[in-house]
């Protein structure tokens, strides 16, 4: 079912400029994901979508538009995601700036366990699938878009720059160009803390799991994500310990899906971009790892824009999306469908 809603701009907004903007239409939808059908842990295969739409979609039913893909972070869903970019004003003002008309879509990936990783598993579902394939052909499908890898974009924040890094290495036939914002999970993960993997192993159903702290949570979804095991009810995943003893094999799992270590084996599906883009808050504790994939890319030869700024994880999310984040797609986006 599609919602409706033509949003007024509103009338302040601390990133956005005093600039006359047009009202962007936003569509509130339900994408059906076959590459998410019988995943173990139950994650509905129908996902929200929202979809913003140019103000002058509707008055121009020839004109075609580029898609951005804007993925979201872990624990949270796609309306707070709107909310951490402050949108629609700041795609409004974006465009009311210069920015060219697009498409751009949020879809929603969290999971029981509070987020997908944008991971294929077993257990979760395989959301690569899922964003690479079934969302945009969906949105090719149902709207006016130029229907090339030239044309689409993949962004995303934290888990959402993980996914942007991940698919966007497995897809260069779907992407044209990535912005991966403050991404996290780029280099191998450590055991927990024995009091983190005691927690874990005492849960007994997926529904203690709500209890648990931010990284607690956080270790259960990427074990579900990147160690899935079919045998292992109900959480059907494998755990980095038992019974208080680390499992290598398990942590050697969670290092084959780390970016820093898996861009190895992608240098040639990058070369294919026609620009890709990282930036981090200085006061990010993320700020090594997303510094190192640049310096990786950079002596493969693979051009790379790198932004090091005044911030931390989370400050300057809506500022980076409206005045970072879209002109770079405006600027490296092809936006003529005969080209």
């Amino acid at each position: 079912m599609k919602i409706f809603a033509h949003l007024m701009v509103a009338a302040a907004i601390a990133c956005a400029p005093a600039v006359y903007a047009q009202a962007v239409t936003v569509e509130k939808i339900t994408v059906h994901g076959t590459s998410l059908e019988g995943n173990l842990e139950g994650n509905s295969a129908d996902r929200s979508v929202i979809v913003y739409l140019p103000a002058d979609y509707a008055a121009n039913p020839q004109k075609r538009y580029p898609v951005i893909y804007a993925l979201h972070g872990y624990s949270i869903n796609n309306e707070i995601w709107t909310r951490e970019i402050k949108s629609p004003a700041t795609i409004e003002a974006a465009f009311a700036a210069g920015v060219k008309d697009m498409i751009i879509v949020l879809p929603n990936s969290q999971t029981v366990h509070n987020g997908s990783m944008y991971s294929n598993s077993v257990t979760t579902g395989d959301w690569e699938s899922f964003i690479a394939r079934d969302v945009v052909a969906y949105i090719d499908k149902n709207y006016r878009t130029i229907a090339k890898r030239e044309s689409r974009g993949l962004a995303g924040h934290s888990m959402g720059g993980y996914g942007t890094m991940r698919i966007g290495m497995k897809h260069p036939e779907v992407f044209g160009a990535l912005y991966a914002m403050s991404p996290c999970c780029m280099s191998a993960r450590g055991a927990p803390p024995p009091e983190t993997a005691a927690k874990l192993e005492a849960l007994k159903s997926p529904e203690e799991s709500k209890t648990l702290g931010f990284m607690e949570r956080a270790t259960l979804a990427t074990a579900s994500a990147w160690s899935p095991n079919p045998k292992t009810p109900p959480f059907y995943a494998d755990l980095p310990t038992k019974d208080g003893v680390v499992q290598p094999d398990v942590l050697a799992r969670w290092a084959a899906n780390a970016p820093n270590a898996m861009v190895h084996q992608y240098v040639p599906s990058l070369r294919k971009y026609k620009a890709i883009a990282l930036d981090v808050g200085d006061r990010d504790g993320l700020k090594t790892d997303t510094e190192a994939l640049h310096k990786i890319l950079s002596d493969y030869g693979i051009e790379n824009s790198y932004q090091l700024y005044d911030g931390d994880h989370v400050s300057g999310v809506a500022d980076r999306f409206q005045n970072h984040v879209l002109p770079f797609f405006d600027k490296n986006l092809t936006f003529d469908s005969d080209k």
